[in-house]
């Protein structure tokens, strides 16, 4: 058994290899559609398969019986175009993340929040690295390299699927992959799903509509990037759309009826000569130049704030972008801090935030579920301090509701009014869960 998955390995090195290349060299003006490729991957593979059975005849040997060469020819397409023994939890749209702690150890994370272990990912660590480095390539029809001096792997996989790959660093590969739901991807599926109630969902159209700044906050796996695509999916049609993100995950580009006119760009890091990286403040700062209505960041991370800020206050009003924080007050404190990265006195620093940021929209997990617990409008810098309203507030039970008594400005409200939004629904204090 050994010795066939050592064949297995052999053939798809040479298979993925011989694959890459003619990628690369692109015989023809158009990329090759999926089946082709696939096609063309089966008869690199019979090629392969029959090279190995002249060998053995002219080394005297004895070439493999046809039910082992159609086992592993198998194997090598599964190697090839997935991940091998991943590609059954990739496929699996109940998982929502996959860790890999090295080849055998495998951890597999629901939408439900249950966690639980899963089989080897491969027979060692060397295997695991083999099957992601040639994917790499195969995927990103580069030389895209992961090894000892290119340590860190960022890849989307052909089903939008984000892997995150680090070796070297940690002792043995840890891989990352993070999957999306993409059919959630409009207020109302976060409505049927409990995020949101209908209330606080006009007001969240209503507040896209009426070209407000949002900022969207949330803990790890709270949900922001979804809820960030579905807020982005209420942007009228005629509007241009920029995104930046780390990686790309927002997936504008599966909504092209939705947003016909866009762009989406993405951090890229610096080759193994330490050149052409661009960095999200690189990429925020240059889609100014490209004439948006809005800007939507995936993530604010570090000093790109600056260039966020500076597009939410100087004409791109109705930008968006998310942030990790464990409040929506906080996520104030997180702006604050990144603007100090930035080399912001911490007068200056309120100034931006108060004058670019409308509404921030806090995500949580209340009784194992994801939900909107907070919705802070920002109002103004004062001395050193800025001052908020909280417009829905946890109840009770966690759930956002309306504040009570008059917690939104009133030149806030007609904007959200004039784009359809039902005031009326702030009067409820028991919000229509």
């Amino acid at each position: 058994m050994n010795t066939q998955l050592d064949l297995a390995g052999r053939i798809h090195r040479a298979v993925a290899e011989r694959l890459s290349e003619h990628l690369r060299r692109g015989d023809g003006d158009d990329p090759l559609s999926l089946e082709d490729e696939q096609a063309l991957t089966r008869s690199l593979i019979a090629a392969e398969l029959s090279r190995l059975a002249e060998e053995a005849y002219r080394n005297g040997g004895t070439p493999l019986d046809s039910e082992i060469e159609a086992e592993l020819a198998e194997t090598v397409f599964d190697r090839v175009h997935g991940l091998g023994r991943l590609q059954p939890y990739i496929d699996d749209p109940n998982i929502a993340n996959i860790h890999v702690n090295g080849c055998d150890n495998v951890w597999l994370v629901y939408r439900d929040g249950t966690k639980v272990r899963g089989e080897a990912a491969a027979d060692s660590d060397r295997d695991l690295v083999e099957i992601l480095s040639t994917a790499a390539r195969r995927i990103g029809r580069s030389e895209k390299r992961w090894d000892q001096v290119s340590w860190e792997l960022h890849l989307q996989l052909p089903g939008g699927e984000r892997l995150h790959g680090v070796m070297g660093l940690t002792g043995r590969p840890a891989i990352t992959i993070r999957r999306h739901d993409f059919s959630i991807y409009r207020l109302k599926h976060l409505i049927e799903l409990g995020v949101v109630d209908a209330g606080l969902a006009e007001f969240l159209a209503a507040a896209v509509r009426a070209k407000l700044n949002l900022i969207v906050a949330g803990g790890t796996n709270t949900g922001k990037t979804t809820l960030l695509r579905c807020l982005l999916n209420e942007i009228a049609a005629e509007e241009r759309v920029v995104t930046v993100e780390d990686n790309l995950e927002l997936g504008l580009d599966r909504f092209v009826d939705l947003h016909p006119d866009q762009v989406c760009w993405e951090r890229r890091g610096a080759n193994i000569e330490g050149r052409g990286e661009a960095t999200l403040a690189d990429c925020v700062r240059a889609t100014l130049r490209q004439n948006p209505d809005r800007v939507i960041v995936g993530e604010i991370r570090g000093v790109e704030v600056v260039d966020m800020l500076r597009a939410m206050s100087q004409g791109n009003d109705g930008s968006m972008s998310s942030i990790h924080a464990d409040s929506s007050k906080g996520a104030i404190v997180r702006l604050g801090m990144y603007t100090a990265e930035a080399g912001l006195d911490e007068e200056t620093s309120n100034k931006w935030i108060a004058n670019a940021v409308d509404l921030i929209v806090h995500l949580g997990w209340v009784d194992g579920v994801r939900r909107v617990t907070s919705v802070r409008e920002v109002l103004e810098a004062e001395a050193r301090q800025i001052s908020t309203n909280e417009v829905y507030r946890p109840g009770p039970d966690g759930w956002a509701v309306p504040a009570a008594g008059p917690t939104i400005r009133n030149d806030t409200l007609d904007r959200l009014v004039a784009a359809g939004f039902d005031s009326s629904h702030l009067a409820d204090p028991s919000g229509r869960w």
